[in-house]
């Protein structure tokens, strides 16, 4: 068993556990006029957003209570560092101890930059740049697009290669051209400009070096698909041979590029959004070459300010956190450091919090949890009107090879290869994501790691994952208010519940229905049952284009829309997981607090999306974020259940109602 060193006691306390109260209600409203202000308005108006975040949830509460547990071993690791037998404590003490030396980054200053400034400078052609650009994308550096080794889409048991869209300094395309975001436009000139301005340019230099990466920014925007065209799984895939890729975007030196990424003889490669790199050729064609060393400078300014001295770090937080996300100011360093760590050596810090905060018997809770909810869904498949039988039999077939994880990886990652300086912070970061590009790139081709996890076990969060037909909970959500061993069923289910029916859901949602019994995206579903299933989505899209959470901003209903489905379905089989449950036991159907458990079930359902927003990081969200604001998850799948109404006594005529026939069904 792994044993982590007596941890370092944190300035700060721990943040109390984050659990279901009824002390969140507001009594002073009636559940049928506003069930959201009904069952959080306490919480909403007791807890603002802190001065360092852009939103308040109760995904943030839970995280920043494990960030405050997380504190507590980066420090210990640091204090061991040097003595520590143990090499994932060696690691993450060395990799704290260099986020944590600000004297050292003070004494740097730009210097880290030094020689990537001097190859840029040295460019000569367009086949210098991509030799260059293949590194940056090596050492997670960003630039004109995006390339990575993921599971084939349409091969789901081996890794394919994919380039996709990307390139720019702003959230989405839409803040390229949406008048709502004019001023923000004008932030992002002048950031860029101060920004260029710590490289030595002159005030004028900077401004027009700021005109040049906005003009070729907004031109890659321009041939950029929208957040809600990127949903559509089938539409961004397209395999092709390198010579077809060659022709479609003959501008750039294709062999070159992936020789300097460390991968040779490919055969295909799964371009998601073609027209991108056709502009993106053709746009290397039209402008100069100083205009891309221009544009090369900023994405590697932009991209390793957060590590560099203070005066860089403030103004990159200043645009991309205040203005982008109205966040006021910045996280202590020490939490800044946790994210660093947490994206660069994830699992190895995992390593460490499992074995200290994560008890076994939660993940036999769970799994116990899971199988119940799978036996409601399974049943549901079986008995839904609407599909067709031959559909049916192939979802019954896909359901059945369903699988789970829970807590965390049977066998944590190897970061022996990557070497960590507690003298390099900067450094530290960059050899962490080469280390991961090798990793990647090494297995093109070859059978899919079936046991690799995608979130560290200390994130507050969950996924399914088509290609594996699988759902994913880590250790850091199963914790309270999501997974509470001392609250009743109801409470359980109405949280943890509804989140293992959520990604469950994923599976049958409008893109997770693409995706067959082995996980291969093509298209199973008879005619008839698409048109059934669209019918049914279509009622979800009206009903969340319809909620405007600001002025003149609407949620996107298309964009939002698997996890609107996923949402309805998950609370719907969550519930129906509750009452088959009272029905074994009813000794446990009995009112707890004046609330009997459909009620708490409900009450919890919508506690677990209680938001407090900043007003910039919200209308970020309504652009790129395929998520509905918390609080329309908190009451958006509760309208289209007759079970809801009936549980609070709310008729026709309360602002809650919504008619029977405009009400979703689909799972």
């Amino acid at each position: 068993m792994l044993t982590l060193p007596g941890a370092a006691i944190a300035a700060d306390p721990v943040p109390p556990v984050p659990q279901f109260s009824t002390n969140y209600l507001d009594r002073t409203v009636s559940p049928g006029a506003d069930f959201y202000q009904f069952a959080c308005g306490n919480w909403l108006r007791e807890h603002p957003v802190p001065a360092d975040k852009s939103r308040w949830t109760a995904f943030d509460e839970l995280q920043q209570r494990n960030w405050s547990l997380i504190r507590g071993i980066l420090e210990s690791c640091a204090a061991q560092r040097g003595t520590s037998p143990l090499r994932e404590v060696r690691q993450v003490g060395d990799f704290f101890a260099s986020a944590m030396d600000t004297n050292r980054r003070e004494q740097l200053g730009l210097k880290p930059l030094d020689a990537d400034l001097a190859r840029i400078a040295a460019l000569n052609s367009t086949a210098d740049l991509f030799r260059l650009l293949a590194d940056f994308h090596r050492r997670g550096v960003d630039g004109m697009f995006g390339m990575s080794v993921a599971v084939d889409q349409k091969n789901s048991a081996f890794y394919g290669l994919y380039f996709e869209q990307g390139g720019l300094g702003l959230p989405s395309r839409d803040y390229y051209f949406e008048p709502a975001f004019a001023k923000v436009r004008d932030a992002y000139r002048a950031h860029i400009g101060r920004m260029l301005g710590f490289l030595g340019e002159t005030d004028a230099d900077a401004a027009r070096h700021a005109d040049t990466v906005l003009a070729l920014e907004t031109a890659l925007a321009q041939a950029s698909k929208a957040p809600t065209a990127l949903r559509d799984a089938l539409a961004n895939y397209h395999q092709m041979a390198p010579a077809a890729v060659a022709q479609l975007a003959p501008a750039v030196p294709w062999v070159r590029y992936l020789d300097d990424c460390g991968t040779t003889n490919v055969e295909q490669i799964i371009v998601r959004q073609p027209e991108f790199f056709s502009a993106l050729s053709a746009l290397l064609q039209a402008k100069p070459l100083d205009d891309w060393k221009v544009y090369l400078r900023w994405h590697l300014l932009q991209s390793t300010a957060p590590f560099l001295n203070a005066a860089v770090e403030n103004e990159w937080f200043s645009f991309y956190e205040t203005t982008l996300r109205g966040t006021p100011q910045p996280e202590p360093r020490w939490q800044r450091a946790a994210h660093v760590i947490d994206g660069s050596i994830g699992e190895a810090l995992g390593k460490l919090f499992v074995e200290k905060y994560f008890p076994p018997e939660a993940r036999a809770r769970m799994n116990e949890l899971v199988e119940n909810l799978k036996a409601v869904f399974r049943d549901r498949l079986t008995t839904v009107d609407w599909m067709t039988e031959t559909t049916r039999q192939r979802a019954l077939m896909k359901f059945d090879r369903f699988t789970q994880k829970i807590g965390y990886p049977d066998t944590f990652r190897d970061y022996s290869a990557v070497e960590i300086r507690p003298d390099d912070y900067l450094g530290n970061v960059q050899r962490a994501a080469a280390f991961e590009t090798h990793r990647r790139l090494a297995r093109l081709g070859q059978p899919v790691d079936r046991a690799e996890w995608h979130m560290t076990p200390q994130t507050v969060n969950a996924y399914f994952n088509p290609t594996q037909n699988e759902i994913v909970f880590p250790a850091g959500i199963l914790q309270p208010p999501f997974f509470d061993l001392t609250m009743d069923d109801a409470v359980n289910y109405g949280a943890i519940g509804v989140v293992i029916g959520h990604e469950m859901t994923h599976g049958y949602d409008d893109q997770g229905r693409r995706y067959d019994a082995n996980g291969n995206l093509n298209d199973w579903w008879t005619d008839a049952d698409v048109k059934e299933f669209q019918a049914r989505a279509e009622k979800l899209i009206a009903q969340y284009d319809a909620y405007e959470p600001l002025p003149g901003f609407h949620v996107n209903g298309q964009l939002t829309l698997g996890e609107n489905i996923a949402d309805l379905g998950g609370e719907s089989i969550a519930l129906e997981a509750l009452e088959r449950a009272l029905a074994k036991d009813p000794a446990k159907r009995k009112p707890v607090d004046g609330f009997t458990p459909e009620q708490r079930f409900f009450l919890s359902a919508s506690q677990i999306w209680r938001t407090n927003w900043r007003e910039a990081e919200l209308k970020r969200r309504l652009s790129v974020d395929p998520h509905s604001p918390g609080q329309y998850r908190a009451i958006g799948a509760h309208v289209n259940m007759g079970s809801f109404f009936a549980a609070f006594h709310i008729r026709q005529g309360a602002s809650m109602w919504r008619p029977p026939a405009e009400r979703a069904k689909i799972w």
